[in-house]
């Protein structure tokens, strides 16, 4: 993984900020708000707030049949259960964000892979978090393992076709966005078979 943050912004761009000076504002389990202080490229000083939280990998998995293993999970900030992709926070035990896949897939649905792909990696929301996330897609994902969730984590696996699932993104039944996203970047470059 590399310090995303290690730079203020390209050398010389008349578009950079300058960062004066940051403190964390808050801090719990999964993120931190950092205020700065930062001079605009016309000079004015102002303060900046913005979420950073540690990288994260979101995993499309296809059974050995083709199916994809989704999940149902409670999302208490909206409200309601949430049918989504297994998704989570690099940890600092794992070795890279492939690592990290394997280690959410296994944890959120018990299904093992038999091998995981990169798809590609993303700024979901760099306006107001530095939140990055990395795409997977694994193949062989069968169910040979016990769910480890975490204490806050409450999860359903089912399992529904490719087809389904690009179905309910067109017609807004599947609204969580990170999964939305790995569905429709597969269905549009990777999924071979796609005539969408």
């Amino acid at each position: 993984m590399t310090d995303r943050n290690a730079a203020d912004g390209p050398t010389g761009d008349d578009l950079a900020w300058e960062t004066l000076d940051a403190s964390t504002a808050y801090s719990c389990d999964g993120f931190d708000v950092v205020n700065q202080s930062v001079r605009l490229p016309d000079g004015t000083e102002s303060e900046f707030d913005y979420l950073s939280e540690s990288e994260a990998v979101v995993v499309l998995p296809f059974t050995p049949d083709g199916d994809v293993v989704v999940i149902d999970e409670w999302r208490q900030a909206v409200d309601r259960v949430n049918r989504g992709l297994p998704a989570g926070s690099i940890e600092p035990e794992d070795d890279d964000p492939v690592a990290a896949a394997h280690r959410e897939l296994v944890e959120e649905t018990g299904h093992e892979a038999s091998v995981v792909d990169h798809l590609t990696s993303v700024e979901p929301a760099n306006g107001f978090a530095d939140s990055y996330f990395h795409y997977f897609v694994a193949h062989g994902c069968e169910p040979t393992a016990e769910q480890r969730l975490d204490h806050n984590e409450s999860i359903r696996v089912e399992t529904t076709t490719f087809d389904e699932l690009v179905e309910d993104v067109r017609t807004g039944d599947l609204q969580d966005g990170r999964s939305a996203f790995a569905v429709l970047h597969y269905a549009l470059f990777e999924d071979g078979s796609s005539q969408r």
